[in-house]
């Protein structure tokens, strides 16, 4: 018996700590851009992209040490608000950035859809989203740039 409850707690203990381990890294695992926009890694340079105060979106390029390098011939359209009506967004240089035409739409948790080309006339990345503008409770991002995986416990 007292072999028993000693490789119960035993167990219990391997679990626990297996599991503060695993949180610990998911609250480590996300990584947001320079500006502190949301970081989109599946192309290189990597993307950042963020919402300004003007309710624009900046496009900036990004390198592996988490620094901005200079738009090069790469095409970015975004399509995000209402699918019934859908907002388009194309961007022109601004300095180290792209910033767009125009403002995004009222509203939040806007469906997203990010579309970048390496060249004019490349396959397309696309990237999906909700754009949560809302402040994060624990980090200091947006939600849609959200680092610290919160919520997540939800989804286990």
């Amino acid at each position: 018996m007292k072999k028993l409850i000693t490789t119960t707690l035993l167990t219990l203990a391997l679990a626990f700590t297996a599991c503060a381990a695993d949180t610990d890294k998911h609250e480590h695992e996300g990584k947001a851009g320079p500006t502190g926009g949301k970081l989109i890694t599946e192309v290189e340079p990597h993307v950042e992209f963020f919402v300004n105060k003007d309710k624009k979106v900046e496009i900036r390029f990004i390198n592996d040490d988490n620094k901005v390098v200079a738009p090069g011939e790469q095409v970015i359209s975004v399509t995000l608000g209402d699918r019934s009506a859908p907002t388009k967004l194309s961007f022109a240089k601004d300095g180290e950035k792209l910033i767009s035409d125009k403002a995004i739409p009222e509203g939040n948790d806007l469906p997203t859809v990010v579309q970048i080309r390496a060249k004019e006339g490349a396959k397309a990345v696309n990237e999906k989203f909700n754009l949560n503008l809302e402040q994060c409770p624990t980090c200091k991002n947006k939600e849609y740039a959200c680092i610290c995986a919160h919520g997540d416990e939800a989804k286990k």
